[in-house]
């Protein structure tokens, strides 16, 4: 790390803390050559989970896209979106611990359906019917029977 005042290499760490979203550490650090102080922010390097869409183009995973899709299916329902940020980072718990660093959008679809099931059964509805694209009423009333089954059923 180079002073930003003087340009050496040779610095202390004085204090380290986390930073405010606890995903970075911060560090006070002072030059060995010019003695001032200054601050560096250390970040964990991921690598980047790529995503297989249907058409098997391939794209960087972005947890806004998530979002915004489950915001959709949640619009005008009591959902607040601290509920929606604590399913996304369910979701991306689960796809960051997978060893696999390229994943479907068919894998993605059904984690936020299983995380939307829990959450608001209307907004699994919306989600379901884009996500799985029914191409009929049949085929939509055969999930919603599916739903209901699951809702009423005793081991649960």
């Amino acid at each position: 790390m180079r002073c930003p005042y003087c340009g050496d290499t040779e610095s202390k760490v004085i204090d380290s803390r986390p930073a405010d979203d606890g995903e970075r550490i911060r560090r006070r650090r002072e030059c060995l050559a010019c003695q001032k102080r200054f601050t560096t922010y250390e970040v964990v390097e991921t690598v980047p989970l790529m995503v297989i869409k249907k058409d098997a183009s391939r794209e960087p995973f972005h947890r806004e896209k998530l979002l915004n899709g489950l915001m959709r299916a949640c619009e005008k329902r009591p959902v607040s979106l601290e509920t929606l940020e604590t399913a996304i980072d369910n979701i991306e718990q689960k796809l960051f611990s997978s060893y696999d660093k390229e994943i479907t959008t068919t894998y993605i679809g059904e984690l936020a359906l299983n995380e939307l099931k829990n959450i608001d059964d209307v907004a699994y509805v919306r989600f379901a019917s884009v996500y799985r694209e029914f191409s009929d009423v049949d085929s939509f009333m055969k999930e919603l029977q599916d739903l209901l089954a699951k809702r009423t059923s005793p081991d649960e």
